[in-house]
C-alpha cells in the first residue's frame, strides 16, 4: 500500500517524507479496521480509500493559508487527518457531533503519534472557540450556504476564510450564498485516478 500511495503522490507536485507516507498508510489501515464495526465511511476498499480519501484531501494542502484550521463535520477525520500529517507545523481542530467518530480520531492520533490535531465532539453551532481560525474546512456539507451560515462564527475576523471541498461547483450554488460573503476563487483540483470533478471553493466574508 505504501508503494501505491507513493505512485499516486508522484503524479502530483506534493513532497512527502517517509514518516508521512507511513502515517497516511497507518491511517488507512485503522480506518479499514474500525470501519468494519463502526461504519465510518462508505468506501470499503483500502486502495479506494487512498484515492477517494487520502489523495482527495492531500491535494488541498498547497492552498492552505495560515496556521490554525478547523475541519467541521470531519467524520472519520477527512480532510483533517491527512492535512495534519502533511502540515505538522500547522494546527487542526477536528469537529464532529458523533462520539464514535471522535473516539476513532483520538485512537488515530494516539497510535500514529500525530501531535497537531485536537478532536472536539460538538455540534458546530454550539462550538464557541476563544480565538477564530485562519480557515474553516469542510468536505461534508451538503451546500456551501449551510456551511457558511452554520460556521460564520468560526473564522477569525480579519483574514479567516472558508474552504469548501466540492465535486461540481455550479454558479447556481454560488448565487445562493448569503449576501454577507463572496467567493474569492474556485480552484479545480486534479486527483490521480479519480473520476469526476473536484473543486476547492474559497469563500470570505465581505468587509
Amino acid at each position: 500500500m505504501e508503494q501505491r500511495l507513493r505512485n499516486l503522490i508522484a503524479q502530483t507536485s506534493l513532497i512527502v517524507t517517509d514518516l508521512q507516507i507511513s502515517q497516511l498508510v497507518g491511517y488507512v489501515k485503522l480506518l479499514d479496521k474500525w470501519n468494519k464495526a463502526y461504519n465510518l465511511t462508505s468506501v470499503r476498499d483500502p486502495n479506494e480509500m487512498l484515492i477517494k480519501h487520502i489523495m482527495d484531501s492531500l491535494v488541498v494542502s498547497t492552498y492552505l493559508q495560515g496556521d490554525n484550521f478547523i475541519d467541521v463535520g470531519t467524520g472519520p477525520g477527512l480532510p483533517g487527518i491527512p492535512l495534519a500529517i502533511m502540515n505538522p507545523n500547522k494546527s487542526f481542530t477536528l469537529l464532529d457531533s458523533l462520539g464514535k467518530r471522535i473516539r476513532f480520531i483520538r485512537q488515530v492520533i494516539h497510535e500514529l503519534k500525530i501531535e497537531n490535531v485536537t478532536p472536539v465532539q460538538s455540534r458546530v453551532e454550539l462550538f464557541l472557540p476563544e480565538v477564530g481560525f485562519d480557515a474553516v474546512l469542510s468536505r461534508a456539507f451538503a451546500s456551501m450556504t449551510d456551511m457558511v451560515t452554520w460556521c460564520r462564527h468560526l473564522p477569525n475576523a480579519n483574514s479567516g476564510v472558508f474552504y469548501a471541498l466540492k465535486g461540481q461547483c455550479s454558479q447556481e450554488e454560488i448565487d445562493l450564498l448569503p449576501e454577507w460573503c463572496e467567493v474569492q476563487s474556485v480552484l479545480p483540483l486534479s486527483i490521480p485516478e479519480l473520476d469526476g470533478e473536484r473543486h476547492l471553493v474559497v469563500i470570505k466574508e465581505k468587509k
